[in-house]
């Protein structure tokens, strides 16, 4: 907790933090090392399938699978700033981190985290002049428009999240200990020693406005979606409209339900036991989810999944 109002001057401000990460599951951490290990290694290799079906095949080479393989590659880098720490945390019991190192984690985090939220807008959208659009889609959504969304995307997010960062590095932290497994912004303020009253309220407005920005873009989008679905008259029309935005709404509501909880409100002082459960949902659990959602749910991605796989089986009968 920040010390507000007392005088900072005999205080010894750190260099370094000791993440402690769960110190209550210790018996628990050899298992639960191997079953992060696994889920981290499956994510990787669910969005590297996704991504090379997609860039392999031409029957996916549309704007929908163009930004599903920005998303898997977002994903990718997401759980990479924070998985690698958990493992690390977990094999030593404590993990030592320097400040510049933390500020930096602390960035990426949420740099990718924003990228995420405004790029699954970017894909409601697709959705949207896709189904209520569809004679202008093509001109709509061509190649040139799609890249300048997804950089829009980047370069949007890389300048939101630099001035809160730019806030943060310049306290100053008289507590060592972070009882978390990565550099989040609610340990780090309670580290702090002296007031952030203003970086909590930086925080907060920037979660809100990216949040619910983003949020309410894609609900008008999906209104106005579900709106042009139920006015076709085919029922085989409206459920393969329907199918061409189950996934997507399935993503969006497990990474805007998990990421409401964790950073949408006025204060940091809640507890973090709650936030380090929270944080595994977010940026190890819903990475691996999304690969299987968009193949298990995308007919025409399981179909390509399915013709790879039998010639891949069929080239193995060849050489054997």
């Amino acid at each position: 907790m920040a010390l507000d109002g007392m005088d900072t001057r005999n205080q010894t401000t750190v260099s370094e933090f000791i993440l402690t990460a769960f110190p209550a599951l210790q018996k628990l951490q050899t298992a639960l090392f191997v079953v992060l290990l696994m889920t981290y290694l499956l994510t990787l290799t669910g969005n590297l399938v996704i991504i090379a079906l997609i860039w392999a095949n031409s029957c996916l080479q549309t704007p929908m699978y163009f930004f599903l393989s920005n998303l898997s590659s977002l994903d990718m880098l997401y759980t990479s700033t924070v998985t690698p720490n958990i493992l690390d945390c977990l094999l030593q019991g404590r993990r030592s981190i320097s400040l510049a190192s933390c500020i930096t984690q602390t960035y990426f985090f949420f740099f990718l985290g924003t990228v995420e939220f405004i790029l699954l807008a970017v894909m409601s959208f697709d959705r949207y002049v896709a189904i209520c659009n569809p004679l202008r889609y093509t001109i709509i959504m061509n190649s040139r428009a799609c890249l300048l969304l997804v950089l829009g995307c980047w370069l949007g997010s890389f300048l939101s999240v630099l001035c809160p960062i730019i806030v943060l590095s310049r306290l100053s932290f008289c507590y060592q200990e972070i009882s978390h497994f990565f550099c989040d912004i609610a340990p780090l303020l309670q580290a702090a020693c002296t007031d952030t009253h203003l970086m909590e309220m930086i925080s907060f407005l920037l979660s809100t406005l990216v949040l619910l920005t983003s949020l309410f873009f894609t609900i008008t989008s999906y209104t106005y979606i579900i709106s042009t679905i139920l006015r076709t008259p085919s029922a085989q029309g409206r459920q393969k409209a329907f199918s061409t935005c189950a996934s997507h709404i399935t993503v969006v509501s497990i990474a805007y339900g998990s990421n409401i909880f964790m950073y949408l409100r006025p204060s940091q002082s809640h507890s973090l036991e709650f936030d380090k459960v929270t944080a595994v949902l977010t940026t190890i659990i819903t990475p691996l989810l999304n690969p299987f959602i968009y193949s298990l749910r995308n007919e025409k991605v399981k179909q390509v999944l399915k013709d790879a796989m039998e010639k891949m089986t069929a080239l193995l009968h060849k050489r054997t």
